[in-house]
C-alpha cells in the first residue's frame, strides 16, 4: 500500500461524556500513512479520547471511524494502570500480546535498547512499581514499540524522560517507518519530526488539520487571527458609518425613511459577514502560592541523601540548610532516586533531613497519588480547605479552569492535565510552608507553564524541585543546585 494512502479517517464524528460534557462534534480529519501527526488542544479539551476512538476503548455517539483494514495499532499511555503496578516487566509487556509470546525475553531487551533502558535492568522479574517516574514512562513507550505497530500512538510521551530519554525518543521517531500520532506539550520535541498537526478547538468542538510542524502551526493561526481581526475591524467600521447615515436619513423624514430603512438593512447584512474570531486556549489566571504565616529559621536541613547508582543504594553527604524563600533545585538522570528522595522528604521520614517542626508540606506527586481518585474534584479541594469560605474555595479553582460543572466529578475521571490543576489549586488553598514539586509540569497545557512558573519564582516558602524541562527552569530562582549524579 503506498505512502499516501489514508490509514485513518474520522468522519462526522460526535463524542461527550453524557450531555452536559461534550468534547467532540462532527469532527473531520484524516491520517496518511507514513506521516508523523500531533493532536494538540487544552487540557481536558479531549486530545486523549481520540486515542480511545481510535483503539475502539470506546465508541463514539455519532459518525465513523475508519481504519484501514489490517492495520495493527498499539497505544503508548500516559501512566501506568494502578492494577498493573504490581505487575513484573514480563508480566507487563506479555499483557501487551493478545496470544502469549514464547521469545518475551530477548524481545523485551530488544525494545529496552531502543529506549536506552536496558542497561538499567538486570531481571525481568522486577515489580514495575519499583521503577522512577522516568523509567516507568521509557516502559510505557516500549510496551506500544514492542508491537511494531502500523499504527503508532503516544500519549504525552516525553513525561518524565531527562534529557537523554527524549533524545533516544526523537531519534526513533524520526526513523521509525510507520505511522505515528503525538499528544504533546513540548514544542522542541514536536518541532524535531512532525510534519502536520490536529488542533481540538476546546469552543467549536471540531479538529483542524493544519500541515507543517509546531512552530508551522502558531504562525498560521496567528496570521489566520490577524487577518480575521482586521476583517471585522473594517466591517464595524463601515457599520457604524452605514448606522449614522441611517440615523441622519430617519430624522430628516419623508422619502429619506426609506433610504435610512436600506442602510439599516444594509448595516444588518454587514454583522452577518464579520467572522467569529479563532479563540485561544484558555489559560489560567496568574495565581499566588502563599507560605506559611508563622515560617521562622531553618525551615528544612538535609545532611545526607540516598541515591540510586549501579541498582544499589548509597548514602552522600551535603549541607543545606533552606530558610524562608529558598529554593532547591535537584538534578540527575532517571532513575537515580530523585522522586524516592522527594516523597521520603515529604513524608519526614528521609533519612539526614530535618524539618522544622509545624510546617505544612505541599507536596505535588508526578503521578498524582496524593489525591484520591475516588473524591469528586469538589471533595479534593474541600479536604485542605478548612480555613477558607466555599465561595473563594471556587473562585480559587475557576483560576485554574476547574469550574461548577467538574466539580462533581471523579478525580480519577480527568485528563492528566485537570488532575495537575487540581493539584496546583490545592496548594494554593494549603499555603505551605514547604513547597515540594516532583515534575510539575507533566501534562500541563504549555500556555500555563509561564505562569506557573511565574508563581513559583515568587513563592516566599521553601522550595525543592525536580524538573527536567529546562525552559521551564530557566524562569525560576534557585538558590541551591543539588546534583544526585555528582
Amino acid at each position: 500500500m503506498a505512502k499516501e494512502d489514508t490509514i485513518l479517517r474520522f468522519e462526522k464524528v460526535s463524542f461527550g461524556y453524557g450531555e452536559n460534557y461534550p468534547l467532540m462534534t462532527e469532527v473531520d480529519f484524516s491520517v496518511r500513512r507514513g506521516t508523523k501527526t500531533t493532536i494538540m488542544g487544552q487540557n481536558g479539551a479531549g486530545k486523549s479520547t481520540i486515542f480511545s476512538l481510535i483503539t475502539k476503548k470506546i465508541l463514539p455517539d455519532n459518525g465513523i471511524i475508519n481504519v484501514i483494514n489490517g492495520v495493527s495499532i498499539a497505544l503508548s499511555r500516559q501512566v501506568i494502570p494502578r492494577d498493573e503496578l504490581d505487575l513484573t516487566v514480563r508480566e507487563f509487556f506479555e499483557k501487551c500480546f493478545k496470544e502469549k509470546v514464547y521469545d518475551i525475553d530477548p524481545r523485551i531487551d530488544d525494545v529496552l535498547e531502543i529506549v536506552n533502558l536496558r542497561g538499567h535492568i538486570k531481571v525481568h522479574d522486577r515489580i514495575m512499581r519499583s521503577f522512577s517516574g522516568g523509567q516507568q514512562a521509557r516502559l510505557l513507550l516500549a510496551s506500544a514499540i514492542i508491537q511494531n505497530p502500523d499504527l503508532l500512538l503516544l500519549d504525552e510521551p516525553t513525561n518524565n524522560l531527562d534529557k537523554a530519554g527524549i533524545a533516544h525518543l526523537t531519534d526513533f521517531l524520526i526513523k521509525y517507518d510507520k505511522t505515528v500520532m503525538v499528544i504533546s506539550h513540548d514544542a522542541h520535541f514536536l518541532n524535531s519530526f512532525t510534519d502536520g498537526v490536529l488542533y481540538l478547538d476546546v469552543y467549536t468542538r471540531k479538529i483542524e488539520q493544519y500541515a507543517g510542524n509546531y512552530n508551522d502551526v502558531r504562525d498560521q493561526i496567528t496570521a489566520r487571527m490577524d487577518r480575521e481581526n482586521r476583517k471585522n475591524a473594517l466591517l464595524l467600521k463601515e457599520i457604524q458609518a452605514k448606522k449614522d447615515q441611517a440615523n441622519a436619513f430617519r430624522m430628516k423624514g419623508g422619502n429619506l425613511r426609506l433610504v435610512a430603512k436600506r442602510m439599516r438593512e444594509k448595516a444588518e447584512e454587514l454583522e452577518e459577514e464579520k467572522v467569529d474570531v479563532r479563540r485561544e486556549d484558555k489559560t489560567i489566571r496568574e495565581f499566588i502560592i502563599s507560605a506559611q504565616a508563622d515560617l521562622v529559621g531553618g525551615i528544612v536541613h538535609i545532611t545526607k541523601f540516598k541515591m540510586i547508582k549501579n541498582h544499589k543504594f548509597s548514602i552522600r553527604k551535603t549541607d543545606i540548610k533552606l530558610r524562608k524563600n529558598q529554593h532547591l533545585l535537584l538534578r540527575g538522570p532517571n532513575g537515580i532516586g530523585k522522586s524516592t528522595l522527594l516523597e521520603s522528604i515529604a513524608k519526614n521520614e528521609a533519612e539526614g533531613t530535618k524539618i522544622l517542626p509545624g510546617v505544612t508540606v505541599g507536596y505535588y506527586r508526578q503521578d498524582f497519588s496524593t489525591l484520591n481518585f475516588e473524591d469528586t474534584v469538589h471533595q479534593s479541594l474541600t479536604e485542605v480547605s478548612k480555613k477558607i469560605s466555599e465561595q473563594e474555595m471556587r473562585s480559587i479553582a475557576a483560576g485554574f479552569l476547574i469550574t461548577g460543572d467538574i466539580m462533581p466529578n471523579k478525580i480519577g475521571s480527568l485528563s492528566e492535565g485537570q488532575k495537575g490543576l487540581v493539584a496546583f489549586a490545592r496548594l494554593v488553598i494549603q499555603k505551605p510552608g514547604l513547597l515540594i514539586l516532583d515534575e510539575p509540569t507533566n501534562h500541563i497545557n504549555f500556555r500555563h507553564i509561564p505562569i506557573i512558573a511565574e508563581a513559583l519564582n515568587k513563592y516566599e516558602g521553601a522550595m525543592i524541585m525536580v524538573s527536567h524541562v529546562p525552559e521551564f527552569v530557566a524562569k525560576i530562582r534557585f538558590d541551591f543546585t543539588l546534583d544526585l549524579e555528582k
